[in-house]
């Protein structure tokens, strides 16, 4: 791969090439990425949506929009990092095409702020919830209408296809969705591969899929146009991440190992003092001794090692990336970036913890509950409806239900067509607004 393709400009529906020498330093392409992703009303329902805990009302716990805001952050200075050393490395980018360092710092830190925008309401527990119903529940009866690609989509329904599906489709008279850069929504494809075959390889791009049947042919003008290398077979629509995606999912490991970690101990889920010795144990190198032993309040210490620790892994996953570039960007570097860090036994031991007393806590799991039955029931609901509008018998309830998407009936859409449509708006939701719904499916006005 080459960097000079994998810094592309191009947007859906471009008939002339974009020159990067020829952008306007005070509105330049990679950051109107950003301005795009922010002002979109996917971005802006993250807000109400899960992290760590589902419809939780204390203000402490992150939401998706705040994580994702988080995560951006982190991702520019990575990208800036590296960016800096990519120039001084390959001084033509700049010389000949006008790249500056600060075009990865921006191309990473809009796709950082996307990288949770296709996930449905209660966080990874709705993901397996869509997943279970066309696997397990009613979905069932629709798997003999479907391909096998097709079938998969819905059963191991994933949220980072869902996002891509978002910021490219077509919908509303807006061609091409928010159009961002080729190289924006190629530092987006953490797991550039259809459903199928699942997990063929222990290769990290390998590990879930980032795009359904719906978007196959625009993923591929992408992926041809970034230069990204196949994986697999020619039958096989499976890819070599764009270098760039590693530093999103670096900064997106950072944050959740860090933070909700933070989460667990401000909700009393995890023992302050003990919590602390770990974090000391991540930033033993860096730490300033005098510094913190000043540091008479507990919640100071916290947020001192805090912003330390996520300082020093900025510095280990850029340093890694660095030296690994040339493994990265001939596709022969098969795991993420912190799986190579010094600390990863710290971060492991971290991680644990938070699985032990955050993500499995009574509080959690209720909530998770919770939310696959309200899931369940809106999935019922809209997918009979869909189905009966389809076949034309449906009932006045039917009717009412999808009252809001008439103009996706047209005589050609697909048994397929009209699930994705279906499951594409559930998704979409916030918490709160499934919970209404359910609560109005249920007539509990």
């Amino acid at each position: 791969m080459q960097w000079e393709q994998l810094l592309s400009l191009r947007r859906q529906g471009d008939t002339n090439k974009r020159l990067r020498i020829e952008q306007d330093e005070t509105r330049l392409g990679f950051e109107v990425d950003y301005d795009r992703v922010i002002f979109s009303s996917a971005f802006r329902s993250l807000q109400d949506k899960t992290q760590v805990i589902p419809l939780s009302k204390t203000s402490f716990v992150h939401t998706r929009l705040t994580h994702s805001l988080e995560v951006s952050v982190v991702g520019r200075s990575l990208g800036r990092i590296v960016g800096k050393s990519i120039i001084e490395k390959h001084p033509q980018l700049q010389k000949v095409h006008g790249h500056h360092f600060n075009d990865f710092g921006a191309i990473v830190a809009a796709a950082c702020l996307a990288h949770d925008i296709g996930n449905p309401p209660f966080g990874h527990s709705g993901e397996k919830a869509i997943g279970d119903y066309f696997l397990n529940g009613d979905g069932k009866r629709f798997k003999e209408q479907l391909t096998a690609k097709e079938y998969q989509d819905l059963v191991d329904f994933e949220g980072n296809a869902n996002g891509f599906k978002i910021l490219t489709e077509s919908k509303n008279g807006v061609d091409g969705g928010l159009r961002l850069s080729y190289a924006t929504l190629g530092a987006f494809m953490k797991y550039p591969k259809e459903s199928l075959p699942k997990k063929p390889t222990n290769h990290i791009a390998d590990k879930k899929y980032g795009v359904f049947q719906s978007e196959t042919a625009f993923f591929k003008e992408v992926a041809i146009e970034l230069g990204l290398l196949s994986l697999g077979n020619k039958k096989e629509l499976r890819y070599h991440r764009h270098p760039l995606a590693f530093l999103v999912e670096a900064a997106d490991d950072i944050c959740y190992t860090i933070i909700d970690f933070e989460d667990g101990i401000n909700l009393g889920l995890i023992d302050e003092e003990f919590a602390l010795e770990y974090l000391i144990k991540l930033v033993k190198d860096n730490i300033n001794t005098t510094k913190y032993n000043s540091l008479k309040v507990a919640s100071d210490r916290l947020a001192y090692l805090r912003s330390l620790a996520i300082n020093t892994l900025i510095s280990e996953a850029a340093a890694i990336f660095l030296q690994y570039e040339s493994e990265i960007l001939e596709g022969t570097f098969k795991e993420s970036l912190l799986d190579k860090s010094k600390y990863k036994a710290q971060i492991k031991d971290i991680i644990k913890i938070s699985i032990e007393k955050v993500y499995n806590s009574d509080e959690v799991v209720e909530k998770e509950i919770a939310g696959y039955t309200i899931l369940s029931t809106l999935l019922a609901a809209y997918t009979s409806a869909f189905e009966n509008e389809h076949h034309n018998r449906a009932t006045h309830y039917d009717t009412l239900i999808v009252k809001n998407f008439k103009s996706t009936f047209g005589k050609d859409i697909s048994v397929y067509g009209y699930i994705m449509e279906c499951c594409s708006f559930i998704s979409g939701l916030t918490d709160g607004n499934a919970l209404q719904i359910f609560n109005k499916i249920k007539g509990n006005l």
